[in-house]
Order: structure tokens, then C-alpha cells, then sequence
């Protein structure tokens, strides 16, 4: 039989290429597609997919998101992720959420294709960028003042880094702005960020998100 896979990014364009590249595989389908969380755990509960293959820079709630909440539904849901993001903070978040492979979308299309056959094995898998910028951040030491946000704190860090405002971020993630604001408070209070403009590059830094993606917030 088939292995079905679930493509979840908000670019059409690249979802077609993903498509293109596993359904030339042989046994590999892919049976749908999401462009944010929502419609991740909506499809993955109505098609019950073998396979994830997600981005985390979605809009709204991140991947780190969806892969929590599919997790939570399935906890033998296997998910690789593809993403442009290659900070080692962001790989053990993504890990830590539930990720079974973690591949840059720099990395060659075979990379990819190996990470889904060694994850549809049972094995967790890694792109060589991916590894060596984990096996770096051990060396050095690897913990950091992020290491003390909780997953929430993180990812109102992550949207709120990526230029959405504190009514957004309520919003997307079904919290009170007060709770949004009481988090950003203990977020810079951990951080030691003196502006939100702060707090981008501390999340830029830890790779939480590309400097291609800070939309509003400029170098402090």
C-alpha cells in the first residue's frame, strides 16, 4: 500500500515542488496539503496521513504549534520538518515538541527523501546543517537564557519576532491580550531585552526566526 503524506507550508508554489519531488518516489502519495496549524491538525485528523512533512514559518500559530497539537492527537504521528530556519535552539524546539526529522530547506532534495524513508523506519533523522549546528551548540555548551521559556513563552517570542502585535498573537494563539502582555513581560524579564526591537534579535540569533521574516521591528 501507499504511505500517505501530509504537506503543510504556506506557499502554493512550494507545495507543488514538494509534491513533485515524493510522488515520484515510489509507494509515496501525497493525500493533502495545509497552509497554516489549523488546517495541519484539521487535515491530519480527517486523513490520518503516515507522514508530515511541515514548515514552521506559517501564519498564525507556528509549526511548533502543529506539531504539539498532532502529537497530542496521535503521539505516533511522524513529522519532519522543512524549514529555512537552521538555529539549533529551533531544532531541539521542534524535537522537543515531537518532530521525528528536521531538514533545511537549503539542504539537496535527497535529504529530504532520505529523512522520510529513515523517519517512515522509526528513526529520527537530520539533515548534515541541522546536525553539525546541534553537535556546535552542545560543544559550546548549549544552554542559553531561552532554555528558560517555557513552550508557550516561546512561541509568543516567535510571533511576536516575526512583527505581529500583541492583539494578534491573542488572537492566533486563543489567549487574553493580558495573558499575551503578561508573558511578554516575564519573556523580557528572562531575556534581559530592553525593546520588542531587542527581543527580535535575540530571537534571530537563536535561529526562532529568519531575519527575512521580522516584518515590522528594526535593529535596536
Amino acid at each position: 500500500m501507499a504511505t500517505t503524506i501530509l504537506l503543510v507550508d504556506d506557499h502554493p508554489v512550494v507545495r507543488e515542488g514538494y509534491r513533485r519531488l515524493i510522488e515520484r518516489q515510489p509507494g509515496l502519495v501525497v493525500v493533502a496539503e495545509a497552509e497554516n496549524a489549523a488546517m495541519a491538525y484539521s487535515h491530519y485528523k480527517a486523513h490520518a496521513p503516515d507522514l508530515v512533512i511541515l514548515d514552521l514559518s506559517l501564519p498564525g500559530p507556528s509549526g511548533i504549534e502543529a506539531i504539539r497539537h498532532i502529537r497530542q492527537w496521535d503521539g505516533s504521528a511522524r513529522i519532519v520538518v522543512f524549514s529555512m530556519r537552521t538555529g539549533a535552539m529551533i531544532a531541539r524546539q521542534a524535537f522537543a515538541a515531537g518532530a521525528s526529522g528536521y531538514v533545511s530547506k537549503a539542504s539537496p532534495p535527497r535529504e529530504l527523501l532520505s529523512a522520510v524513508a529513515t523517519v517512515l523506519r522509526g528513526e529520527r533523522a537530520m539533515s548534515a546543517d541541522i546536525a553539525r549546528a546541534i553537535a556546535q551548540d552542545e560543544v559550546a555548551g548549549g544552554r542559553t537564557a531561552l532554555d528558560d521559556l517555557s513552550p508557550r513563552e516561546l512561541e509568543i517570542l516567535g510571533l511576536t519576532a516575526g512583527g505581529m502585535t500583541a492583539q494578534a498573537v491573542a488572537e492566533a494563539l486563543c489567549l487574553s491580550l493580558k495573558t499575551v502582555h503578561n508573558n511578554l513581560s516575564v519573556i523580557r524579564a528572562t531575556l534581559g531585552a530592553r525593546t520588542d526591537a531587542h527581543l527580535v534579535w535575540i530571537a534571530i540569533g537563536a535561529g526562532l526566526v529568519s531575519p527575512s521574516e521580522e516584518l515590522a521591528l528594526k535593529e535596536p
